[in-house]
Parts: C-alpha cells; structure tokens; sequence
C-alpha cells in the first residue's frame, strides 16, 4: 500500500505545456525561466501544485519520446534553471509534478540505437521484439483503437532485422518491456534522481495502464507495486498522479498502488452535460465511483479535470460561450477532489484536435508588444486576439473568466466543505428537473449547498425542506442573488453556493 500522505494535499494544481507557456527569451518557445517570471502569478490565482508536461530532451515539439532522462530539453533550459524553478516555487508553498514518461522512448535514446543494431545488444531487452510467426501466434499484429491511441499496427519494422519491435502510440516512441531487471534498475535510478538529487514533489505518470502491452496487460497494475516501493524508499511523501485514460472500474485498482488518478470519465460526462443543458446522474456516478476507489485505497485522491492537453478545449467544447465557460468552471470546482486546471481554461482558451491546436500560446498580452511574454512556436487558429482576451486585458475586469476562476478558486480553499480532498462529502439534493444540477457539500464547520442551472432559461429552485434554510449566499453568478437568497430564481447558465442562515438563538447548529 502507499504511505499516508494525508498531510498536505494540494488542493488546486495546474498543468502547464512547457514550450505554450511563457517565453522569457524572445526565441518563441516557452521555457523554464518563463515559468519562473509567472509564479507570482500562479500564487495569486491560487495554484498550490504544477504539473509540468515533459522536460526532458526530446527530437519533438511536445517532449513525450524522450532521449536523455537525466537532463533538460535544452529549449526549455539547464539543470540549473530547473533547480531554480522548484526553488523559487516552493518559496511559494507550490509544488512541482515531474511528467515522467516511462511507457516509452525514443528512438533516438541511446538505449533503443544500440537495441536496434543487434539482436545480441545489451539493451535489447529494454524493448519488445517480435518476429512475425511470433506476433501472427499471439494474434497481436493488430489492435482496436482507443482514445489514448489511434494505432491500428503497433510492431514497426527495423531494418534488415527479421524481428519487429513494439510502439503502441507511434513509430517513433517504441515501448519499454519491464521484463528487463536491468531496466528496471534503470527505472529506480531515474526517481531517485528526480525525487531526491533534484527534490521534485512528484510525477504524472503518462500511460499508466499501457506499461505492460494487452496481451499482457493484468500486469501493468502489478508493475505500479514496484515503482510504488521505490518511490516509498527514497522519498516516501511524493505525490504519484496516473494517467489511467479508462472507465473507472478498470482505473480504480491503480488506487492500490497511486495516490491519484485523473477521472476522464467525469471529464467526459462534465462535457456532456455543458453540451446537452441536462444532468445525467453525475453525483450518484461519482458517488459509485467513489466507493470503486475507497475499496482500493481509503486515501485516494479524486484528479479531477475539464479537460487536458489531449482533448478539445473546454472553451470550444462549449462553442465559446463565456457563460458556460465560467459555468464548466464552477462545477469543477465545486466538486470533491484535486481539480487540475489545463494552462490557459482561466483565459477562456479554445482549441480542437489535431493535437498542436489545444496546445497554442497562453494570451499574455497583445503579441506585438515589445518583449511580448507570448510564445510563437505555432501560429494559433483558435485562441487569438479575435477569439480570446489576454490577461492584460482580463486582469481588471471584475466579470473576466479569469476572475471567475481566481474567485472561486480563492473560496475553494477558504472553505472547509468545498476543500475537502479524502472521503468525497457529496450528496445530491433533489430539485426534480433534469437541468437544474444540485449537491450538499456536508462538512462539521459549514457545509453548503450548490446548484448549477444547466440551461439557457431562468430556472425556479424548490429546495428540499431538509435544505429550505440553506440561503445565506457565498457566491453566485446570477447578480439577482447577494447576501441572502430571497427568490427562488437562478438565471440562465448560473451558479450559486449557499449556506445555512442560522436561526439567532441557535448559532452552533450549521452543519446539518
């Protein structure tokens, strides 16, 4: 089992694509010293954790087929300038996730070079190597897509070489075989590396259920025992978040071994319901979802997302709709676990497949400014000046999705119900309409009540008599709503968090 870390979790993290970021420069590529210039800004927002998409030198734009993982993409930096950032971050109380990329290499690592010259290498069993009478045996030599990968034909030629080897996500990213003690050794030098020479909080672990290939795959789980132990003896507090990209019954025995998963099934469903104006039963799935994981692990920890680098924007899943931007935002964050905002959903970003295109410049300010802090490694098709507020511009504006964001993030941490992490305290309260979505945050110190109008009409809220007095107002989009609720309307795509009024000669019973 994994050690108990229930100390400090933090509570809202941010995933940030290197190279879109920030650019300190002027060379176009975001970059570590980039991220140094903006973790005022990051503390201000709120952020308390970074997930940092990969670091490592890498021939790519994204970094996720690494070469060297030891080091730094020089784009992005030096060493140095790495232990700066977790430095200067953690003067500020945030932590540093590491995307270690562990499924896969390069092809241009020295390990796969010298696998693919010989079958004799000494690194050949880093990697999966098949002939064809072997893969037509097995009946692997073709597989059924799914939403982490679009390959149909996973073994690649090696030229002159009878055998095969094995990439799940391309041709270029071949995929490491666990088998190997001798790269497991590896493996145990790598986090002790990153986790104890260099002092990073903890990793997202890209492809979690895939380390071991389908047809072995029963023994991805068993693999996280091992990783999970190593991680335990050199710095047992890390924080281990898994990307399990499945439906929560194949996610939930990660538990047994992780600290966190990321939760794409609420991802979709959250989607869903933006899209088609109507619940669909989220808090009783999430409930279902939460008992899954609890038999696994009693700490687990609810990574929760609108979406991530891998998926279309949740700006252009909403057709830009700033209401229900602010909207997504406010169900996220008002639900149990450990939300992770993807760098730039606080300005409204937009963005769909291919890949590149939900992975454009963060809007600092208006790019032809001198010394433009803008990347410009991409010419961006969906978040530009026509489409998306900078920051400059979104900074001061009271009803900005960026101050959106920075306030209910703010209310997030400042109150216990919404904050609490382990054993989710989620409720449903029924308000009979299916576009009207409704939960009880129950907590000792105060709980509340939140309700979302999903729908583009003004709404009438009957609440339950068992909540009838919850109407002191904490926060709420529709302006018709401040201090106390007084009618019992919620206007289109709106939010509001209640809590108990107290009757005066009773002030200790709030939490009911």
């Amino acid at each position: 089992m994994i050690a108990d870390k229930s100390k400090f979790i933090p509570r809202v993290c941010y995933e940030i694509f290197v190279r879109s970021f920030c650019d300190s420069n002027q060379d176009g590529i975001g970059d570590l010293n980039g991220i140094i210039s903006k973790l005022d800004y990051l503390e201000d927002l709120g952020v308390e954790a970074i997930w940092l998409t990969p670091v490592n030198p890498s021939p790519s734009y994204h970094k996720y087929d690494v070469t060297d993982y030891f080091n730094i993409e020089p784009e992005y930096g030096t060493l140095e300038d790495f232990k700066n950032l977790l430095a200067r971050a953690h003067e500020r109380n945030i932590e540093i996730y590491l995307d270690l990329i562990i499924n896969h290499t390069s092809t241009l690592h020295p390990w796969f070079t010298d696998a693919r010259k010989s079958q004799s290498s000494n690194f050949r069993n880093f990697y999966w190597w098949m002939n064809e009478a072997q893969i037509d045996k097995l009946g692997i030599s073709k597989r059924e897509t799914s939403d982490d990968s679009q390959v149909v034909y996973p073994w690649h030629d090696n030229s002159d070489d009878p055998e095969k080897y094995y990439g799940l996500f391309y041709k270029g990213m071949p995929d490491l075989n666990y088998h190997s003690e001798e790269l497991r050794a590896e493996l145990g030098k790598i986090i002790r590396f990153w986790l104890v020479d260099i002092g990073v909080d903890g990793f997202r672990l890209d492809a979690a259920r895939h380390i071991y290939p389908e047809w072995e795959k029963e023994q991805s789980i068993e693999f996280w025992d091992f990783f999970s132990k190593v991680v335990q003896e050199v710095k047992p507090d890390a924080f281990t978040v898994a990307e399990v990209w499945a439906e929560t019954e194949e996610v939930a025995p990660y538990f047994k071994y992780l600290d966190a998963t990321f939760h794409f099934d609420l991802s979709f469903a959250l989607q869903r319901i933006l899209i088609h104006e109507r619940d669909e039963d989220i808090v009783e799935k999430l409930q279902s979802s939460y008992a899954l994981f609890e038999k696994y692990n009693p700490l687990f920890v609810d990574a929760i997302m609108l979406t991530n680098h891998d998926q279309d924007r949740i700006g252009s899943v909403v057709g830009n709709q700033i209401a229900k931007k602010k909207l997504a935002a406010t169900i996220l964050l008002t639900l149990p676990g450990q939300p992770y905002i993807y760098y730039g959903e606080e300005l409204g970003m937009l963005g769909t497949k291919p890949d590149p295109y939900i992975r454009e410049p963060f809007l600092w300010n208006i790019p032809e400014t001198e010394n433009s802090e803008n990347t410009a490694w991409i010419e961006a098709q969906f978040s530009t000046l026509e489409t998306v507020s900078p920051l400059s511009s979104q900074f001061n504006d009271p009803e900005s999705v960026f101050n959106h964001y920075k306030n209910l993030i703010r209310l997030r941490k400042e109150e216990p119900a919404l904050s609490q992490i382990f054993a989710p305290n989620l409720h449903r309260v029924c308000l009979s309409d299916d576009q009207l979505l409704a939960y009880f945050r129950p907590h000792v110190d105060r709980s509340v009540v939140i309700i979302h109008n999903l729908s583009g009409n003004t709404k009438t809220i009957y609440l339950p008599e068992d909540k009838s007095n919850f109407r002191k107002v904490l926060f709420s989009t529709d302006p018709a709503h401040s201090d106390v609720m007084t009618n019992a309307e919620l206007a289109p795509y709106s939010s509001i968090i209640l809590s108990l009024v107290l009757p005066l000669s009773d002030p200790g019973s709030e939490n009911q």
